[in-house]
């Protein structure tokens, strides 16, 4: 028998769904992905409002901090076409991710429902799994314009996403790289795994080594060693 006093393993037995971000979380935040759609958000937002490439990362920065998403921000202030600018930012190339085995028998072996929830397009999210050679192991995958352009970290989007799964917050589990998304997952009773940035990689609202805020359960380093060290209920 097995003395849980003595295993330091995280305990995830109450656990039936497993909620995980996409970009940054399931793949490390130096493969250069997210660089690539933010280099492309900048591009977009110049060509928008005829600026140069530098004043409009500041529009788009500033976007995000105010309205959550750059596309929430450009969709309050202009008429924009949604789905272009969703094909156009997620045209990026998804080689520069290497798959990783390991992770993929990992989240193979969780009890429950497996979900991912993303504030990217369901195109870029086919990609980047297909890429990665997780997309069969996942039930659903919930991304932007499926919470009506209410992304992470508004109340209305985590509000859409459980309803359309029925999902128990309190028997589900949300990895995310972001603080601020992970703040409103807490509140709502998800139990959260922070998946750190490496080093030199994202400055804005992720947190680096050692960092533990009072609204993450766990905070992690490494996904695929979480996740091969958790206790899990039995299937």
């Amino acid at each position: 028998m097995t003395d849980d006093r003595a295993d330091s393993r995280a305990d995830m037995r109450h656990i039936t769904h497993w909620v995980f971000d996409l970009d940054d979380t399931l793949y490390p935040s130096d493969a250069p992905i997210m660089a690539q759609v933010e280099r492309r958000m900048t591009q977009y937002v110049a060509r928008l409002m005829d600026l140069p490439e530098t004043e409009a990362k500041v529009v788009q920065k500033s976007y995000w901090r105010d309205y959550g998403t750059t596309l929430n921000g450009l969709m309050a202030n202009h008429t924009i076409d949604v789905h272009e600018f969703l094909d156009f930012v997620h045209d990026v190339d998804a080689t520069v991710i290497k798959p990783d085995p390991d992770l993929a028998r990992h989240i193979a072996a969780l009890p429950g429902k497996r979900l991912v929830y993303t504030n990217g397009s369901l195109k870029h999210a086919e990609n980047i799994l297909d890429h990665m050679g997780l997309t069969h192991l996942f039930n659903d995958i919930f991304d932007v314009e499926a919470s009506g352009f209410q992304p992470k970290p508004l109340q209305a989007g985590f509000d859409r996403f459980i309803g359309h799964h029925a999902l128990p917050a309190h028997e589900a589990v949300f990895f995310e790289d972001s603080l601020r998304n992970l703040k409103t997952a807490h509140a709502m009773g998800f139990t959260t795994v922070l998946v750190r940035a490496k080093a030199g990689t994202r400055s804005e609202d992720v947190a680096m080594a050692d960092e533990h805020p009072d609204h993450i359960h766990h905070a992690i380093d490494c996904l695929p060693t979480f996740l091969g060290d958790v206790r899990v209920r039995e299937s």
